[in-house]
C-alpha cells in the first residue's frame, strides 16, 4: 500500500507527522460526522476506501445531496464509483485535485488522502477565514497575532513551535472568554499542564474537539503545522460565531440604547418645557396679584427686583428655551438616523405652545414695567411735596421769629420774656431739621436733584437756623445784662459799657460766663492787678461752686472794686495796696497818694506800730473804728 513509515497492518508510525495528521484529520472529520449522529471512524485512510464516509462528510460540509449511491459497497467496483462521485463533487467545487484517483483512495494510499483531506480542510475550514485583507493560511496566522498580541509571553509566528508551550491557545481562550482560565495564574513552565487546560477548556466550554493530544505539540521536535493549522481554525470557528452573537447583541444592545437615549431625551424635553412653562406661569400670576404703592421706597425696590428678574432668571429661562430647541432638533436627527418616526411632543407641550407663552411672557414684562414706573413717577412727585410742604414750613417759623426779634420794643422784663418764647418756638426747628434732611436722603436716592415745590434746602434751612437760635441767645444775653447793670448808679454810662465790653471780649465761647482765666485777663485789662494768692482766693469766693463768674457777679465785683464806699472790706484793702501788703503803714507810704490834710487827719488816729520805729498799726485802727 502506499506511503511510507508504515506497520504491517497499514496504520502509520506512531511518532511521523503522517500519524499526527491522520489522528488529527479523523479526529476532524468524525466532529463533522458526529454533528450528524454518524458513527466515528476509526482511521480515515481504511475507513474512506469504500466512499461511503467520504460521500456523507461532503453531504454535510457542502450542505448539498450528492444523489444516490452505494451505501453497502462490496465489490471494487462499486467503491471506486462511490469514490469517483465524491472526486466530482470535489471538483465541481472548483477544487484542485492533482495526481489522486478514486483507486488512489480505494487502496488506502496514505499520503494521498491526507491531502485530499488537507485540501478539504482549506477549502471548506480555512479558506473563508479573512483578516485585515488576508485570507486562509495568512489570514488564520495574522488573526492569532493580533488576538494574542496583548500577551508578552506569546509570540505567534508560525504554526509549529509558537504553540509547544500551550501559551498561545491559552491566550486565545483568555482573550476571548476571560471567565474560562486566568491567564497571568499560568505556570509559564508548564507546557504539557498549559496545554492540557487549554484543550480541556476548549472541548469543554467552547465545544472544540480535541484534535490533538498533548504530545502532539509538547513532545514534537516540530509540531505538524497543518495539524494545528486545522485545530487553530477550530477556534477562530468557535469564537467567530461567538462574535458573531456578540455581534448581534450588541447590535441590538445598541438599537435599544439608541431608543432608550430617545426616549430620555423625549421625556426630558417634556419635562423641561412643562416645568419652563409653569414658571412663566406663576412668574405673570405674581405680577398680576403684585400690590403696586406710589411710596418711592416700595416702588423702587419692585423695579429692582423687576431688573433682579431680567439679569438673572430671564436670562437662565432664555438659555432653557435655547436649550429645549436645540435637544428638539437633537431628538428629531437621532429619530431620523435610526428610521425612527418624528417625535410629537404631549399636548400643550409643542414648541408652538412653548413660543405662545414666551409672546405672552414678553406682553406681561412690558405691563409690570409700565405699572412700576407710573408708581415711581407718582412717588417722586408726592416725595417733592413733602418735602417742599415741610422746608417751606420750616422757613415760615423762621422768619416769623426773625420779625418778632426785630419788633422788640418795652421794658426790658417784657423784651426777654418775648425773647424766651421765641428761643421756645426754634427748639423744636431741630427735629423738624432732621426729619426734613432725611427727605432729602430719600429725594436724593429718587434721583431728585431740583425741587418743584420750595428754593429751601437743608443746608439752607439749618444755617438760617443756626443764626436765628444765635441771635435770639445774644439778644437775651444783652437783655440780662442790661437788667443786671440798670441799677448800677454810682458808674458812670463809659464805665458800665467798658466794663461790659471788656467781658463780651473775653467771653470766647459766647456762654455769657469767664473762666478763671478769662476773668484774669479781663481784669489785668481793666488795670486791676492781683498776685496769684489774691486772684484764686478772690475767684473761688466770687464762684461759689459754679465753674465761672457769670456776668452779674462779674459787673457787681467791679462795682465794689471802683465805687469809693467806705466799708471795711475797702478801708482795709486801700491800706494794703498803700502799705504794699505789710503789716503796717508809713508816712513816706501815706505821701504817695493821699494829700497833706488826710494824712495828718490818719496819723493823729492810727496807733503806732511795734514792728517798726516809723510805722503805724493800721490794722488795730480799723479794728477799733469798725468795732
Amino acid at each position: 500500500m502506499p506511503g511510507g513509515n508504515m506497520r504491517a497492518n497499514g496504520r502509520p508510525a506512531n511518532n511521523s507527522w503522517e500519524a499526527v495528521q491522520s489522528k488529527t484529520f479523523t479526529k476532524w472529520v468524525n466532529a463533522r460526522l458526529g454533528e450528524h449522529s454518524l458513527g466515528p471512524l476509526d482511521d480515515i485512510c481504511t475507513d474512506f476506501s469504500d466512499g461511503t464516509a467520504l460521500i456523507q462528510l461532503l453531504e454535510i460540509i457542502g450542505d448539498a445531496s450528492l444523489g444516490r449511491f452505494n451505501r453497502s459497497p462490496r465489490m471494487r467496483i462499486q467503491k471506486v464509483e462511490n469514490v469517483n462521485l465524491a472526486l466530482d463533487f470535489i471538483r465541481g467545487r472548483k477544487i484542485n485535485l492533482t495526481n489522486i484517483g478514486a483507486e488512489d483512495i480505494v487502496d488506502a494510499n496514505r499520503k494521498l488522502i491526507l491531502g485530499m483531506i488537507w485540501i478539504i480542510i482549506l477549502r471548506f475550514t480555512i479558506e473563508d477565514i479573512s483578516e485585515e485583507g488576508l485570507s486562509a493560511m495568512d489570514g488564520l496566522l495574522l488573526w492569532c497575532q493580533r488576538k494574542t498580541a496583548p500577551y508578552d509571553d506569546v509570540r505567534v509566528r508560525d504554526f509549529s513551535y509558537s504553540w509547544q508551550d500551550g501559551l498561545a491557545f491559552c491566550a486565545l481562550i483568555h482573550r476571548h472568554r476571560p471567565d474560562l482560565l486566568d491567564y497571568y495564574a499560568l505556570d509559564k513552565r508548564d507546557a504539557r499542564g498549559n496545554m492540557e487546560l487549554a484543550f480541556d477548556v476548549a472541548e469543554r466550554c467552547l465545544g472544540i474537539p480535541r484534535l490533538l493530544d498533548v504530545e502532539d505539540v509538547c513532545d514534537a521536535a516540530k509540531p505538524d503545522e497543518r495539524s494545528v493549522m486545522t485545530y487553530v481554525a477550530q477556534y477562530f470557528h468557535a469564537f467567530s460565531s461567538l462574535s458573531k452573537a456578540e455581534t448581534a447583541g450588541r447590535r441590538l444592545g445598541k438599537f435599544a440604547d439608541v431608543v432608550q437615549t430617545v426616549f430620555d431625551m423625549q421625556h426630558d424635553y417634556e419635562d423641561r418645557v412643562a416645568r419652563l412653562l409653569a414658571a412663566i406661569r406663576a412668574q405673570q400670576d405674581t405680577w398680576t396679584h403684585a400690590k403696586l404703592e406710589s411710596v418711592y421706597a416700595k416702588a423702587r425696590a419692585m423695579s429692582d427686583k423687576f431688573n433682579e428678574y431680567k439679569a438673572s432668571t430671564k436670562r437662565t429661562w432664555t438659555h432653557e428655551k435655547i436649550e429645549l430647541d436645540t435637544l428638539l432638533g437633537d431628538i428629531q436627527i437621532k429619530r431620523v438616523t435610526y428610521n425612527l418616526a418624528p417625535f410629537v411632543p404631549r399636548a400643550g407641550l409643542a414648541p408652538r405652545d412653548l413660543e405662545a407663552a414666551w409672546i405672552e411672557l414678553a406682553a406681561a414684562e412690558v405691563r409690570h414695567r409700565k405699572a412700576i414706573n407710573h408708581h415711581i413717577r407718582q412717588s417722586r412727585d408726592a416725595l417733592q411735596r413733602r418735602y417742599g410742604s415741610e422746608a417751606n414750613s420750616i422757613q415760615s417759623v423762621l422768619n416769623n421769629i426773625s420779625h418778632a426779634l426785630s419788633a422788640l420794643s418795652g421794658e426790658l422784663d417784657a423784651q426777654l420774656a418775648t425773647v424766651t418764647s421765641l428761643i421756645a418756638r426754634a427748639r423744636p426747628l431741630g427735629p423738624a431739621l432732621s426729619r426734613l434732611s432725611s427727605l432729602e436722603r430719600m429725594c436724593s436716592d429718587a434721583n431728585i436733584d431740583e425741587h418743584d415745590y420750595t428754593v429751601y434746602s437743608v443746608s439752607d434751612l439749618e444755617y438760617d437756623a443756626e443764626m436765628t437760635m444765635k441771635a435770639l441767645e445774644k439778644k437775651a444775653r444783652f437783655i440780662e445784662n442790661q437788667s443786671a447793670v440798670r441799677n448800677m448808679t454810682n458808674l458812670t454810662p463809659a464805665q458800665l459799657e467798658e466794663f461790659e465790653a471788656t467781658f463780651r471780649y473775653f467771653d470766647r465761647d459766647s456762654r455769657n460766663a469767664l473762666s478763671d482765666a478769662e476773668f484774669r485777663a479781663a481784669l489785668d485789662s481793666l488795670g486791676h492787678s492781683f498776685s496769684d494768692d489774691e486772684f484764686f482766693m478772690l475767684y473761688d469766693q466770687l464762684v461759689c461752686g459754679d465753674d465761672a463768674i457769670s456776668f452779674e457777679v462779674y459787673i457787681r465785683f467791679l462795682v465794689e472794686l471802683t465805687e469809693d464806699q467806705t466799708t471795711p472790706e475797702q478801708v482795709l484793702q486801700s491800706f494794703r495796696v498803700i502799705a504794699n501788703n505789710k503789716p503796717f503803714v508809713t508816712k513816706e507810704d501815706l505821701r504817695l497818694d493821699l494829700p497833706p490834710k488826710s494824712i495828718e487827719c490818719l496819723l493823729r488816729e492810727i496807733p503806732k506800730s511795734d514792728l517798726d520805729k516809723n510805722g503805724y498799726d493800721y490794722l488795730a485802727y480799723l479794728r477799733n473804728v469798725f468795732q
